[in-house]
């Protein structure tokens, strides 16, 4: 597997010290948990970002004027008189991180290894939520799964840190001996988790979907708001230098010989319909997508991408 460009460990893994100092990174970084969604993200997201949640805090007497969508059948049909359920508003939002971190994940060229910016994304991502008194919560994918319910403030953040640094650790994720599990597998468990009306953030390079991903998606995004990172590393949008390069998945290696042209040509057509297929995804279930380089900044890629932009993807492999 080839190794990042940067002769130091810290492009492979990462470390407590380097999430913990995002915290002052985050603070330019606005979440977008109440505007429409259309103003903030790009992509063609038509609905708005549904803010605040609303916990039931009792039922009553049904009284002339009440939404009949708040009708508590349950406790009409026992009491024999209609009644309705009364909500209280949250005073924060739960934010979710899905973190699927295959074997594709443990691998850079330049900059980091994806699996390092994914972390980076996340520790920006969950310093934000509870710098704004959200709580942040994760699941995390790496042939094994770990999940984290929301928690706020401190706590919360160095809990999901020890996270993101044993499971982005690759002599855990490259040599673990259960099968990867899938998109759809962990969309699948997210479905079952998840409290409607959460913001989530879903960091993966999408290599495992099939066809049971867009599904899974577009019911979460009924009932939550979703923004799809795509972690990409420079030599998966164009074949390397002709040459003959070991690869491995972490299990098996071969040789990848691109003075061949038609193995050079397959390379870019497959990781052309790889990008292609990533973007019509996220175009079915609505899902604003936002593209992320190991050679780029997280920050500035997360900043123009949640604030600006009007295209179905940002392309953002340039920001660095």
């Amino acid at each position: 597997m080839p190794q990042p460009d940067t002769g130091a460990d810290h492009g492979i893994r990462v470390t407590k010290e380097t999430l913990i100092g995002l915290r002052r990174q985050a603070r330019a970084l606005n979440l977008p948990l109440s505007r429409p969604a259309a103003s903030l993200l790009t992509g063609r997201h038509l609905s708005r970002f549904r803010g605040r949640g609303m916990d039931y805090q009792e039922s009553r007497h049904y009284q002339p004027g009440d939404d009949i969508r708040n009708m508590d059948w349950r406790v009409t049909a026992r009491a024999g008189a209609p009644h309705s359920k009364l909500f209280q508003e949250e005073r924060e939002r739960p934010v979710v991180l899905l973190m699927e971190l295959g074997p594709s994940m443990f691998f850079g060229t330049r900059g980091v290894f994806k699996s390092v910016q994914a972390a980076r994304v996340a520790a920006l991502l969950g310093w934000a939520a509870v710098a704004d008194g959200n709580r942040v919560g994760a699941l995390l994918f790496n042939g094994e799964h770990r999940e984290l319910s929301p928690t706020g403030g401190r706590r919360g953040m160095l809990r999901l840190i020890r996270a993101l640094i044993a499971h982005t650790d690759p002599a855990h994720g490259l040599s673990n001996a259960a099968p990867a599990i899938g998109l759809s597998a962990a969309l699948e468990r997210l479905r079952r988790v998840t409290r409607p009306g959460s913001l989530v953030f879903l960091v993966s390079d999408f290599f495992s979907i099939d066809a049971e991903t867009a599904r899974h998606l577009r019911y979460l995004r009924r009932h939550n708001d979703l923004v799809a990172l795509h972690i990409t590393d420079p030599l998966e949008l164009a074949p390397p230098p002709a040459g003959r390069y070991g690869v491995s998945d972490g299990r098996a290696t071969s040789i990848l010989d691109t003075h061949s042209r038609q193995v050079s040509s397959h390379y870019a057509d497959y990781l052309a319909r790889h990008h292609a297929q990533v973007e019509e995804l996220a175009r079915q279930a609505r899902v604003p997508l936002l593209r992320l380089s190991t050679a780029a900044d997280p920050l500035r890629v997360l900043r123009a991408g949640l604030h600006g932009g009007v295209g179905a993807v940002t392309d953002l492999e340039s920001v660095a």
